[in-house]
């Protein structure tokens, strides 16, 4: 019976979309960011409206079972017509994505602190802030120190150079724990740079 193996199949697509869903707007809710993150919100919303599309092939399909339709109007005629609908070529279909659905889940566990709704969705915002503390406390600390050569004062040059050296350990260090990179394993040129670094002289 190929509707028992679609309507099952329909259902946990449901489940595991109202469970995406729910990993994105959730934190999204916690943050108040549902409003300012329209990507993230429109994200949850599509995997939430999905889940009903699917999660409706099932329950139409167990309407012949559920006498109470008949109350509202709904015929067993539509439910038949759902099974009928459920051919060979649509149950792998279905069970295909079922496996995609189940499979996007457990990267969203793996990687947690990437994939939590408001990470996974960062605003510009929050780049701004990044772009901001890069500014002070590496352009700005370059500057001085710059300034402090020109003047002669190696002593304080060197003491600038190495308070911004720290400063840029700290924020690149903040931003991999940010992105769940900080502790995690890389195969052999996982992050090597697309282009190679250039040193500007004179």
């Amino acid at each position: 019976m190929w509707w028992v193996i679609g309507a099952s199949a329909n259902l946990g697509i449901a489940v595991a979309y109202v469970g995406i869903s729910l990993a994105i707007a959730v934190p999204l809710i916690r943050d108040h960011q549902l409003r300012a993150n329209r990507l993230g919100t429109a994200t949850a919303v599509i995997f939430m409206t999905c889940a009903v599309h699917h999660g409706g092939h099932t329950v139409k399909a167990l309407i012949p079972f559920l006498g109470m339709w008949h109350n509202l109007g709904i015929s067993t005629a539509t439910g038949l017509y759902t099974r009928l609908a459920w051919d060979p070529q649509a149950v792998v279909w279905d069970t295909v994505s079922l496996l995609v659905a189940i499979y996007y889940f457990s990267l969203r566990r793996t990687y947690a602190p990437l994939m939590q709704g408001a990470k996974l969705f960062e605003d510009l915002r929050e780049r701004q802030r990044q772009a901001l503390e890069i500014n002070d406390n590496i352009v700005q600390g370059l500057a001085q120190a710059q300034l402090a050569l020109h003047l002669g004062d190696r002593a304080e040059s060197e003491e600038a150079i190495a308070g911004t050296l720290a400063a840029a350990r700290h924020i690149i260090t903040d931003l991999l724990r940010q992105s769940g990179s900080e502790g995690m394993q890389f195969a052999a040129g996982d992050l090597r740079r697309s282009v190679p670094a250039t040193l500007h002289t004179g």
